[in-house]
């Protein structure tokens, strides 16, 4: 009887660690459509050719996209501790506030929760890397300086890598969008890759010392 309970009790402590304990370390990707691969095949969306690169470049880890189309601000932040505390990452990229931005939200609220979410996965040890978002012109003058400052001023306060505008080279370039003129289409994919890969492939390095992340040969 003691034999086949200390056997219960190991299965059920094996079952409460996190699922990727003992595994490569994760990037998690905690956006909203332009990372969910909206409206285009998933295999082409940005985040599948980040997979690739980073195992053509011998970075060995799991990429886990947690990006839902339609996401804010307060939605990462509800989702990201359950994320923290199952995955452990890594790294996390922060790709969200579009949504927040569009529907008119109050830029302090969005600011508390881009800087809730970067605390928190500073506290669990990640590496933080935040997307900027840029907005169109007929939100006001006023409006956009807010709400654009929102990623400069915490990349500099939190230390965080920055993509400065995560829509660079491909909002303004004829025929990288789909129809409705605010997703990127496959031929933009590769264009949002290179400004995440330009922020985070010099400092990788860096984030495989405090993170622990392993490199091929």
């Amino acid at each position: 009887m003691k034999v086949i309970l200390a056997l219960l009790l190991l299965v059920v402590g094996l079952g409460c660690q996190p699922v990727f304990a003992g595994g490569p370390p994760v990037l998690l990707i905690l956006g909203d459509s332009l990372s969910a691969g909206y409206g285009m095949d998933s295999d082409k969306s940005w985040v599948r050719l980040l997979k690739i690169r980073l195992n053509n470049e011998g970075h060995v880890y799991r990429v886990l996209n947690s990006s839902i189309s339609g996401d804010t601000t307060q939605g990462g932040r509800a989702r990201l501790p359950r994320l923290l505390d199952r995955y452990q990452p890594g790294i996390v990229i922060i790709e969200l506030g579009a949504n927040d931005g569009l529907r008119g939200i109050d830029p302090g609220i969005t600011r508390a929760n881009i800087a809730s979410m970067i605390q928190l996965s500073q506290a669990s040890g990640a590496q933080v890397l935040l997307a900027g978002i840029k907005l169109p012109p007929n939100y006001g003058a006023t409006y956009i300086e807010q709400f654009e400052s929102i990623y400069v001023d915490l990349a500099r306060e939190y230390d965080t890598l920055l993509v400065p505008f995560f829509m660079a080279g491909v909002v303004f370039e004829p025929g990288l969008l789909q129809a409705d003129g605010i997703h990127p289409n496959e031929k933009g994919q590769p264009v949002l890759l290179e400004n995440v890969w330009r922020v985070l492939a010099p400092a990788m390095n860096t984030i495989r010392k405090k993170s622990k992340l392993p490199k091929t040969s």
